[in-house]
């Protein structure tokens, strides 16, 4: 689900995206993870009512991670922090191996300046893991609370504390996906002030690599046109190979590709899905910057020489 805001304009596609997983993959847990600047009382809401109408799914509770190297704080004990905080069942504190003690110490004390009342549990990841055990299986009370529309209101201020762009890469005939080293430049270039998040789907036929310089998690023996997840946060990114989906291509009438003397016509596949399409999450005020970087900045194109169509626009 991309390209909005999971809590306010995209709740109602929930309920498809959990039935398409329910039927297609039959996944024993489906984890759902919103942005820095969600709502999470929306979605249980929506998660309890879909829970008494099908009987298929059971809120296992509400976790928020706090990126303890980059995170500083709500300054302002913004009205998303404190209702992040309210429905919230645990708290994991990642990358505090990455600081010092007093750096730690300066977190946890803004989280506690939410006040909450009995503070909200919190646990330390393992350099990113956390136990199955503890993350599965929570006591969700809090958000069990939140029942019914009428008792709570969603306001929609939290929607100006980020700037969100929708970036899509099209193309008009059969590709070899996107040209990843114009891309990694792209990865390379924000600072940690100015992007928060890139997150998307792309096609490629260069095995990607993650910032880390590894390879992406199943590594690529062929020069094949493949799918992947790409994850970016903090100037660090890595990116998961993943299934075409079955329905990914068309055939098409293509007179082009067969000799105009032969006086037949040649089926051509071309996606549907588009070559690349990412969400971007910026500070505010950043957007129509960096709208204008990737119009013009040549960041995004595709590997071969077929005409492609570059979409930029500005969702929040």
């Amino acid at each position: 689900m991309l390209n909005g805001c999971i809590c306010c304009n995209l709740v109602g596609q929930l309920a498809d995206a959990l039935e398409i997983l329910a039927n297609d993959l039959q996944p024993d847990r489906i984890i759902i993870e919103t942005s820095g600047s969600a709502f999470p009382a929306t979605l249980a809401m929506e998660i309890n009512r879909l829970s008494k109408k099908t009987g298929k799914y059971v809120l296992d509770g509400v976790m928020s991670v706090i990126d303890v190297e980059n995170w500083r704080g709500y300054d302002d004990t913004s009205v998303t922090a404190k209702m992040q905080a309210r429905y919230t069942d645990l708290i994991v504190l990642n990358k505090w191996e990455c600081v010092s003690r007093r750096r730690l110490e300066d977190v946890e004390d803004a989280i506690l300046g939410l006040e909450v009342d009995p503070p909200t549990p919190r646990s330390k990841s393992d350099r990113g893991w956390v136990d199955k055990n503890i993350i599965f299986g929570l006591d969700p009370q809090l958000a069990k609370g939140v029942v019914t529309q009428s008792e709570y209101h969603h306001d929609h201020s939290h929607q100006n504390e980020v700037e969100v762009l929708s970036v899509t890469l099209t193309s008009s005939g059969s590709s070899c996906g996107v040209n990843m080293e114009k891309l990694y430049e792209l990865l390379e270039e924000p600072t940690k002030d100015a992007l928060y998040r890139i997150k998307g789907i792309l096609y490629t036929s260069t095995t990607p690599k993650s910032s880390d310089d590894s390879s992406s998690s199943i590594p690529d023996t062929h020069t094949r046109r493949t799918r992947y997840i790409l994850n970016w946060s903090f100037g660090r990114w890595n990116f998961t190979k993943v299934p075409c989906p079955a329905d990914n291509s068309v055939s098409l009438a293509s007179s082009a590709a067969a000799p105009t003397d032969s006086g037949q016509i040649t089926p051509q596949l071309i996606s549907i899905e588009p070559e690349l399409s990412l969400t971007i999450v910026t500070a505010k005020y950043e957007a129509n910057k960096w709208q204008k970087r990737i119009e013009s900045g040549g960041l995004i194109a595709l590997q071969d020489t077929h005409d492609s169509v570059l979409t930029v626009q500005r969702i929040l």
